[in-house]
């Protein structure tokens, strides 16, 4: 049996490098990279045959070229003489590092003592060290790190600040936390080890307690790819390849179990043809074993007795409408009824299985007087299927499945044929979602505890969710920058503003900002689920809250006044308040003017509410406009005494 970790393969930062170098070499630009663009010599062979340059300095970029900073980051000093020398550059810093970078140069602008575990010889720790301005140490473990505390003291005068390298190695990661801990009064500790690393770490661990051979694939210079080796070797025999090529004549007797991980610059095609190579050797030593068996050995094979709960591997050799016929290499007649085939009561034998194929199925019942055996493969597939769920507990792995039944306190997802519950407060991010929204839809979630007696599991999407939101909350912070646009969710309203959800961090829209026209409350703008294109307007990285914008300078009735209106213009406008001095009217919504007392009537008048009254529609000539004090003088008395002159002329006439 051959297992291959589902974390294997390309991170999220190395993925994200190597597409823009792809992107770049499809749009015909001339690319060159500051160092090989991941640790993988193949993958870096094949852009090189793309004609992708790889050089060691910035220096060394030919003209014309544009160089692509790879996933690892560089020294802060890198960019400036990119900058300095006006060489092009692409920046594929992983976020996770990026993040790492702001973190350490904030650090040691505030003259703290920093401290970096990880390998000072690789690329990425390198260019963390370059961006931290300060004092700082790169340490290796947490013996180091002891020494390295021991040696510098002045725990009372200094402040010590602690980041990993986001490949470090979880378990020594808590070992360093706890060195610090112990000797520092009041360490700054920074867990920046990439959620990918941690969970690719873990899977492995985990895939090597239950297999008898590691197979881990990757560049031989890769630091991650190195670590996976070491954790695996601890528990198994564990061999560490580059390609399917090494595999040949590779030793497999008393191999039954094979677990294959990959470091995160390992290519996917790379992982497939490898567990591709070991499924053909597989095949080839079950064949040699076969042909060996003696014609003593398959007669007693087919005398041999079974009994009920017994696992068994079969080959179907009949199938009807209600059944299937299988043998077992006993004496006995195997049958399996479609109801202990499959859970669809709508499934047809003919589709799910054909004559030849091999199933892994269990005994359910053993009848020797008439020689029959009653077999189950949706039984057997429960038992391994709790099997997984339970391994998936201990590990922390995440699974997925179909939510298939909302129950009182929650509702039922099915994973591997096995129902998993989940209690409402760990179905949704808010008690206010409605798990009817759930239901036949595929979620993932991870085993928060199982019962083993009762075969019973509880799980939790909330979990899977608050990671995710993790990564995209991570990820928006090493991205963000004053005027970035977004597009949101209105998320809730108070009093004083919006809050809009911006996919992993919540930023608020103050009400001054909803709208140019003074407003009671955010409602009477938007509402709840509304999209919204906003824009940044300040950041607060230290209590993490962002201000964002919505008004749109264009919008602003100010400027559609100065667009759309002259002096002279004639205008209705309806009259908003009255006062001793005059009438404010209003223009257009957010823009009033002012009809002096002496401009509402031709004769003189003793207050304006003689004349006016609030809501009423009147025709104005606009006689001034002050767009810099946002005055405008509005008059009716200049209509009267036009009408009056044309009256004059007419009758003159």
């Amino acid at each position: 049996m051959i297992k291959v970790a589902k974390s294997a393969g390309f991170c999220f930062g190395v993925d994200r490098a190597v597409n823009l170098v792809l992107k770049d070499v499809e749009a015909g630009k001339p690319v060159a990279t500051l160092g090989p663009i991941i640790h993988n010599p193949q993958l870096v062979g094949d852009l090189e045959q793309q004609g992708v340059l790889t050089v060691d300095r910035p220096e060394d970029c030919p003209p014309g070229y544009t160089l692509v900073i790879r996933s690892h980051g560089v020294p802060g000093a890198v960019y400036d003489t990119l900058i300095s020398q006006g060489i092009p550059y692409e920046d594929a810093t992983c976020p996770f590092v990026a993040k790492i970078h702001k973190i350490v140069a904030q650090e040691a602008q505030k003259g703290h003592r920093v401290l970096i575990a990880g390998d000072k010889n690789h690329p990425e720790v390198q260019g963390i060290a370059g961006h931290c301005l300060g004092w700082h140490r790169i340490v290796k473990d947490a013996s180091e790190l002891e020494k390295c505390l021991v040696q510098e003291g002045s725990f009372d005068q200094f402040v010590y600040a602690l980041v990993a390298q986001t490949t470090f190695h979880t378990k020594e990661w808590k070992k360093c936390v706890n060195s610090i801990k112990k000797v520092c009064t009041n360490p700054v500790i920074f867990d920046t080890i990439c959620n990918a690393t941690a969970l690719r770490q873990k899977e492995a661990e985990q895939l090597a307690k239950e297999s008898d051979l590691m197979v881990v694939v990757g560049g031989r210079h890769s630091s991650n790819t190195a670590k996976l080796r070491d954790i695996c070797s601890s528990y198994c025999r564990t061999i560490l390849i580059e390609t399917s090529a090494e595999l040949a004549g590779l030793d497999l007797n008393g191999v039954h179990r094979i677990g294959v991980t990959a470091g995160a610059s390992t290519p996917a095609s790379i992982i497939k043809e490898v567990r591709k190579t070991m499924s053909e050797i597989l095949n080839e030593n079950n064949q040699i074993q076969e042909e060996e068996l003696s014609f003593e050995e398959m007669l007693n094979q087919s005398f041999k007795s079974t009994y009920t709960g017994e696992k068994v591997t079969a080959v179907v050799t009949g199938i009807a409408p209600n059944e299937i016929s299988v043998d077992i290499g006993t004496k006995h007649a195997g049958y399996v009824p479609l109801s202990e085939l499959t859970d669809d009561p709508s499934a047809k034998t003919e589709d799910l299985v054909k004559v030849g194929d091999k199933l892994d199925l269990i005994v359910l019942r053993v009848n020797d007087v008439e020689g029959t055996l009653m077999l189950s493969k949706k039984r057997l597939d429960a038992i391994a299927g709790f099997e997984a769920v339970c391994d998936a507990a201990e590990s922390g792995a995440t699974l997925s499945g179909v939510v298939t039944e909302v129950v009182k306190g929650g509702v039922l997802a099915l994973t591997n044929g096995v129902k998993v519950f989940i209690p409402a407060s760990q179905a949704t991010m808010s008690r206010a979602d409605n798990l009817e929204d759930l239901l036949k839809k595929e979620v993932e979630f991870k085993i928060l505890e199982v019962n083993r007696q009762r075969r019973r599991a509880v799980a939790s999407i909330k979990a899977v969710l608050k990671e995710q939101r993790k990564v995209l909350e991570d990820q928006f912070w090493s991205e963000v920058e004053i005027g970035k646009k977004y597009n949101g969710v209105v998320k809730s309203l108070t009093d004083y503003g919006a809050f809009i959800d911006l996919g992993g961090v919540d930023g608020m829209v103050h009400i001054s900002e909803l709208s140019w026209s003074k407003i009671k409350h955010p409602s009477q703008v938007v509402k709840v689920g509304d999209m919204l294109e906003v824009y940044v307007k300040d950041i607060d990285t230290e209590k993490k809250k962002i201000s964002l914008g919505y008004k749109k300078n264009e919008d602003n009735p100010w400027e559609i006044m100065k667009r759309d209106y002259n002096v002279g213009d004639v205008v209705k406008v309806k009259i908003v308040s009255l006062t001793t001095f005059g009438a404010f009217a209003q223009i257009i919504p957010g823009v009033d003017g002012l009809i002096h007392i002496s401009q509402i009537a031709r004769e003189r008048i003793a207050k304006p509410s003689d004349v006016l009254s609030v809501g009423q529609e009147v025709d104005v000539k606009i006689t001034e406009l002050d767009f810099d004090r946002k005055r405008i003088s509005l008059s009716i008395r200049a209509l009267l005494d036009e009408e009056s002159a044309e009256t004059e002329e007419v009758v003159e006439d």
